[in-house]
């Protein structure tokens, strides 16, 4: 079942082919993606359950039920309920600086281990709750876990990972995530009809089921290559796992890279203080500006609200979990469409088809919602599936660019000694990003309206430039040789290719 490749570097060529316990390590590992597309699902599904408004948000409930002057797109309008949702945000925005250190100090396996401990923790507590208060800290356990599993998980994947095939393996991370959120809205329509508590207990109780295994897994798969020379000096250890990973003895060419790589990173006891050097910046830059694009594309707005967006245009409470099962069924088809073009076609060629893709649909929807609803009354039923269609679009244009490339390319550009500390920015910055805008986006549909889906359609239309402009192309260059595609981009060579030959000039003069 074993495909050979040989991937060929400016160093050489590196051997290997995709083995069965490279592609286990990796599927392992992408269930860390589950747990946060599931957490995504879940809790946009019992916030529009009632038993569940009753219990804790009655205001909510008492609103929706009987207020009957309230607008249609006031009606969830919480801090409290936001408060729910964007608690694991915050607090996996925190944690991810804590898992930086773990990750960078004791490997990538540790903090996985982690993240799927505190899932598993926070799914318990939350299932249990019965206050408010037990239920808002079970969520901060999921944050931890989640910040965790979110800033180890892509770099284990891309590490592990054959050069020419990284861009695959490493959106299995996103297909853990869209699988985790179709799961959840399936199980959501289901325990919807479940009488009583027992129907949302049942959906964030079995958060506890990818947790398990996330755990479990951890505990049992191989520590990836780059982080075994980092943390140790046994270079043989390395070695033997990656003879093991990649099907062959001759692995030389790739180990001395690796072992090049980890003697320069052994030189860094600051990599907070490193990556805001010059010589780093196109990383830094990337590290900020794409989980800040990926959040501000509004697709949050469709995976932790859709059903209460579906029921905000008229539709009942098992039409709007079955209209979010909907999307989540087109969100993973076309991730795996993603999964399968990512290293023919190119990261750009992605970022700007469904860059397109998404602004087109979202000026659409704005425009059927601002024509069709007012403040009171619905949609008909044709030009609420007519919506439905547009999101469906919106998300496979999400889904096969912003959604998986969000995670892969941040996770592939950094070199060695900055790694741990670039991912950590890049997931706290999206944390940052989605905890501002599930606090925020209630009351900003209460106040922006239709206008809402305006307001992230100019951001996929900045973000499409920006890619356009400013990302280098970095499908099959090994990672480890990542530094050449911003020395020969005819906008980044200005800046690296300045600190190079600085370099170069003191190297030779001496000090």
């Amino acid at each position: 079942m074993a495909v050979g490749l040989a991937i060929r570097g400016e160093g050489g060529q590196y051997n290997g082919r995709v083995t069965l316990l490279l592609l286990l390590s990796c599927m392992m590992a992408a269930i860390g993606g589950i747990i946060f597309g599931y957490d995504l699902g879940i809790s946009g599904g019992v916030t529009s359950m009632e038993p569940f408004l009753k219990k804790f948000f009655p205001k909510v409930y008492t609103k929706m039920k009987e207020d009957t002057n309230i607008s249609n797109y006031c009606k969830f309008d919480s801090q409290l309920l936001t408060s729910f949702t964007s608690s694991l945000y915050i607090a996996g925005l925190i944690s991810s600086f804590f898992a930086s250190p773990v990750t960078r100090a004791f490997g990538r396996k540790p903090s996985i281990l982690i993240g799927g401990a505190a899932f598993l923790a926070g799914s318990a507590l939350g299932a249990a709750a019965l206050n408010v208060y037990m239920l808002i800290f079970g969520r901060v356990l999921l944050g931890v876990g989640v910040g965790f599993a979110n800033q180890s998980v892509p770099l284990y994947i891309s590490e592990m990972a054959l050069p020419r095939h990284r861009g695959a393996m490493n959106i299995g991370f996103q297909c853990g995530v869209g699988l985790g959120v179709l799961s959840a809205n399936i199980i959501n329509f289901g325990t919807e009809k479940i009488k009583g508590d027992w129907g949302w207990r049942i959906s964030l109780a079995l958060a506890a089921l990818p947790a398990s295994i996330l755990t479990i897994g951890a505990l049992i798969l191989p520590e990836t290559p780059n982080s075994l020379i980092q943390n140790s000096n046994n270079p043989q250890k390395a070695k033997t796992v990656l003879q093991r990973i990649r099907g062959t003895t001759d692995v030389q060419a790739e180990l001395d890279d690796l072992i090049e790589a980890s003697s320069v990173s052994k030189t860094i006891n600051r990599p907070f203080q490193k990556i805001i050097q010059r010589k780093y910046r196109p990383q830094l830059v990337m590290a900020i500006a794409i989980p800040f694009f990926q959040q501000v594309t509004g697709i949050n707005v469709i995976t932790f609200y859709a059903p209460i967006l579906f029921r905000t245009i008229g539709q009942g409470e098992s039409a709007a979990l079955m209209s979010a099962v909907v999307t989540g069924v087109v969100g993973t088809t076309a991730t795996f469409i993603s999964m399968l073009a990512v290293d023919k076609v190119g990261r750009k060629a992605l970022f700007m088809i469904g860059g397109i893709q998404m602004l087109v649909t979202q000026i659409t929807i704005g425009v059927i919602m601002s024509a069709l609803l007012g403040d009171h009354g619905g949609v008909s039923k044709g030009y609420a599936y007519l919506v439905l269609g547009l999101i469906c679009v919106y998300v496979a244009g999400f889904a096969w660019s912003w959604g998986p490339l969000g995670w892969l390319v941040p996770s592939e550009i950094f070199p060695l000694e900055i790694r741990s500390a670039g991912q950590s920015i890049t997931v706290a910055v999206g944390f940052l990003l989605t905890f501002i805008i599930a606090q925020s986006f209630l009351a900003m549909l209460c106040r922006f309206e239709s206008g809402i889906f305006f307001f992230f359609g100019a951001w996929v239309a900045v973000m499409t430039v920006f890619v356009y402009l400013f990302l280098p192309e970095t499908k099959n260059v090994p990672i480890e040789q990542m530094e050449k595609v911003w020395r020969e981009h005819w906008f980044w060579k200005t800046i690296v290719g300045e600190v190079d030959d600085d370099e170069n000039k003191a190297y030779t003069q001496g000090p």
